[in-house]
Parts: C-alpha cells; structure tokens; sequence
C-alpha cells in the first residue's frame, strides 16, 4: 500500500483516454516532465503514454505551484492563453498521422523581445505593454511550422540592457536564479534561463548581443548556443545593436538545443544579413552528435578571454578540471594558445559609433508604425514608461549620433571588427585549432542587487566582436556543489555544427546538469 502511495505522488502526465492506455500504464513507468527532453516526450507520445494536452498542463501547473509562488522564481510574463487548445489541435493531429515535424508538441519558453502574433510582447518595458504583433519573429514562426507550442513569454532585463540580472518595468521584482533564490541568473535572457531550468517548458529561445544566451544558460546549467553571424534570422526580434545581435535556443540538453538550431536557420528574406547563410548548409545535427567527436579535436585554452586578477580560485580550479575531462575524450589541449596581436575592443573611432540601440529601434519601430505604441526613442523617454535604472542609458542613447550602415563611424567599425577577426583566425590556423575553450564566467552568479563585487561576464568580446559561433555548456557546480558553472565552445565562422558535437560529448562525458532544489516534482 505504501509503494503505491508513493507511485501516486510521483509527478506523472499520464494518457488516460481508454480502458487500453489505462491497461498500458499499469505496466509503464509514468512520464516525469522534470528535465524531459524532446526524444523522451515524442517516444512517450508513440507508446501511448502521453498526450501533448497533458504535457501542456503539467508545465503550466509547474508555473502555477512555482514562479510567482512557492520560490517565486518570477520568469514568467504571460502564458498563452490559447496553448491548451493548441495542444488539443496537435493531439488530433497525432491521432491521424502521427508527428507534425520535429519540433511536435514541444512547449517552448520564449523571451519577450521576440515578436509573437496576437501575445503580448514589451521588451521588457511598461512602454510597450499591450503590443500584440500581427506577425511572428522568423524564428518563432519556423518552430511553430516545426509543431512547437509558445507556452508561455519569460522575463527580460528591459531593453536587452543588462548582462548581469534580469529585471524590467513589465514585471515586478528580479527573476531569481532557481539553483539559488537570492542569486542572479545574468544576463537579458535570465527568464528564459530560469524558466527552463526549473522545467517550465521543453524549451526556449533568447537572444545575445553580448552574452545574453550565453550567460544566463551558465548561470543555470543550460547549454545554450550563439550562432555564426548570418546563420540565424534576427527579424521581429527588438534590437539592441544588429551589429552584434544573436537569436537562439537554450535548453537542458545538447540534443534538445540542436534540434531547436536546426529548425531555425537558414536564410530569411527578412533579415539581410542571413544571405550569406545559402553558401553554407547546415548539416543534419543528430549526426553530429557522438560521444566521439573530441577525438584528436585541438583546443586552445583562450586565456585572454578569463584571467584576470578578480578571477575566483573555485572557478579556475573547476576548468582546470574541465580541461582534464576534454584530454581524458581524446582532445589535444594547446595552453597557452596566445591571439597574435589581440586588440582586445572595437572602441568607437572619431566618427563616433556606428548605428547602435538608437539607429536600430528607431528603425524598427518605424517599420511598425501604426502598430506600435510609441514612435521612437524620443516619445519611450517622453513617457516615463520605463525602469529608473535604465534612464541615463536611454537618455545617453538618445543624444548620441545616428550613424548609417554607410557612415564613416560604421567603416571604422568594419575595420576594426575585421581585424580582430583576422587576429583570431590567422591565430587558429598557425596552431591548427579547431576551437577555443574558456569560463563563460569568471565568477559564480552574483547576489540580487549586487553591483559591486567582480561579474565575471567573458562573453562580451570574442564572439559578439568576430560574428564567431560559441556554445556554452554546464562545467560543474561551485560554493559546495550549489551554483552551476560553464564553459564556452568557441571556434571558426560555419563551425557551429563541429562546435555543438564537441559540447555534446563533453556533456556526455560528465553529465554536469542536474535539476534545482527549489523546484522539485509536483506532488
């Protein structure tokens, strides 16, 4: 009696639909939605086990019971109101012929500067409350085609702004780092971050202008990827600085984020920069992925992206043990492995800066006009409609130039970034390198409100500045096994199918990744 008992408590989604599946699952193990992966969900579905409406509920009763009570993780902004029937649909869908596409039923996490039509989407601010797009972002649009479901718009830092916490104007209070309630979760996409952490949903999608997919995806045992420039669609996504934004997935496994990357590239007529993306097909990542892929792969120990005098001795000594781990799968580590002359910031020239958060949004808005609630930069400062902390960078932004694409600023700029990338590339190829590895943080997540002690954000510079691919994976665990860790993947433009196969079979070497405390299973 007491096994049974226990067996009722487990948190199970279980297809209850006929005296048969009810028969079946007498003799199956119940399916657990904590830390479920795609592959998991889809063979449940074919054995009869699960149903995408059950799947869909048991995500949002988890969103219920935990992020604006229990812990109060706080990553949540709005949950699609039209998500169960959405489920149903697919449901019906399956029974007639089984899968829609890859992505079938996968309940999604996505960041609210990602446009997503009919769903409110603010980035982050109070100017932007009620804006309901009539159009999706491409990359939301291409994994709705793929069968995904947008369950619900996560918590931002406003604007995109801030690397190292994520707080806005459209929700009250921090989103909190699940691993440690009063811990940061870094960057713009901690909502995400979090939300995916604790099993909110399947899946999710941020963005990274700096390290804002990389960061928060450390900050919460995430793998999460920053694509090649070019390589993913950045339309219907609000700007912070195009010369440097990044959309993609994060999730808690490799296999999960590759599947999502592999719905989303490709080139977008809505985004110019994707053009290049046509001369560079994208291989079928499943195949990638084997736990033999670091064999006789050369790393580079990129010290100038981690060592500094403020660097924690814990994280050191954590990659330091990372490093063993690649040796002990096959890799041939190349410490140090200097960038000849390494210029290590693309500061602006005397032109002043190149386009940026101003040129951009003004852009964007206007091509929205009409729709949006506020015209430019101008009326969003005129309104107030926003977090105090962001005011002087609002204010800054808006006495500053704006700078074309053609601009002298922007030719200084295009000098600068292609020459750290020569530096980068000309430096690869003398070692004969097929990446880089380093901490993604030189430091374990700050404490909420704390802006004084040392970050320890390395993602800022060498990938946003080259348009190079990095991939960021769960290391191991500092201040006793409690704060997770990452290390980021960085290599070659074009690379980012090698790069995903490298992070998986580190991940499957050491299976660093393992759920918060602080949202366990549902009883």
């Amino acid at each position: 009696m007491m096994q049974a008992t226990r067996r009722m408590l487990l948190p199970t989604v279980v297809l209850l639909a006929s005296a048969g599946a009810q028969a079946q699952t007498q003799t199956q193990p119940p399916f657990a939605v904590e830390e479920a992966t795609i592959a998991g969900v889809h063979a449940a579905m074919r054995g009869g086990q699960l149903t995408c409406r059950a799947l869909v509920d048991a995500y949002l009763a988890r969103i219920a019971a935990y992020d604006k009570n229990g812990p109060a993780v706080n990553a949540i902004v709005m949950i699609n109101p039209d998500a169960r029937r959405e489920a149903d649909e697919l449901d019906r869908r399956f029974a007639a012929g089984g899968l829609t596409g890859p992505l079938h039923c996968v309940p999604m996490i996505v960041k609210d500067n990602f446009e997503t039509a009919g769903l409110q989407t603010s980035n982050g601010a109070l100017a932007f409350a009620g804006y309901r797009p009539a159009r999706d972002a491409t990359q939301v649009a291409r994994v709705k085609a793929a069968g995904a479901i947008v369950l619900a718009k996560s918590n931002m830092a406003e604007w995109a702004f801030s690397p190292v916490e994520t707080v806005s104007s459209i929700l009250p209070g921090y989103t909190r780092n699940p691993y440690a309630l009063d811990r940061v979760t870094a960057g713009s996409s901690g909502g995400t971050a979090a939300a995916i952490a604790a099993s909110f949903g399947l899946v999710g999608l941020g963005s990274d202008t700096g390290d804002s997919i990389r960061g928060p995806s450390s900050h919460t045992g995430l793998a999460g990827i920053r694509s090649t420039m070019g390589l993913t669609s950045r339309a219907g996504v609000f700007p912070l600085n195009l010369k440097a934004d990044i959309a993609g997935p994060m999730a808690r496994s490799v296999a999960d984020m590759a599947a999502v990357f592999q719905v989303i590239v490709g080139e977008d007529p809505r985004d110019s920069v994707t053009a290049t993306a046509r001369d560079h097909a994208l291989p079928d990542l499943a195949a990638t992925l084997a736990r033999s892929s670091l064999k006789g792969v050369r790393i580079g120990v990129l010290r100038e992206a981690w060592e500094r005098e403020t660097t924690d001795p814990e994280i050191r000594a954590i990659f330091m043990a990372a490093l063993d781990d690649l040796r002990r799968q096959g890799a041939i580590i190349v410490d140090p492995a200097p960038i000849e002359g390494y210029a290590p910031l693309v500061r602006p020239g005397p032109a002043g800066p190149c386009m940026g958060f101003k040129h951009d949004l003004n852009r964007f808005l206007a091509q929205r006009a009409g729709q949006v609630p506020l015209a430019d930069l101008t009326a969003i400062i005129a309104s107030g409609r926003f977090h105090p902390s962001v005011a002087k960078r609002l204010e800054d932004a808006e006495k500053g130039p704006v700078n074309g694409a053609g601009s002298a600023a922007c030719q200084e700029d295009d000098a600068q970034r292609a020459a750290v990338r020569a530096q980068v590339l000309g430096t690869m190829a003398r070692l004969k390198l097929d990446a880089y590895v380093y901490p993604t943080w030189s430091n374990p997540p700050r404490l909420i409100g704390d802006l004084n002690t040392p970050g320890g954000d390395n993602s800022q510079i060498f990938a946003p500045l080259t348009g190079f691919p990095a991939v960021n994976m769960p290391m191991g665990h500092s201040r006793g096994g409690l704060l997770p860790i990452g290390i980021t993947f960085f290599g070659r433009p074009w690379a980012d199918a090698a790069l995903i196969g490298y992070a998986h079979a580190y991940e499957q070497a050491t299976r660093h990744r393992h759920p918060p405390a602080s949202t366990p299973p549902l009883r």
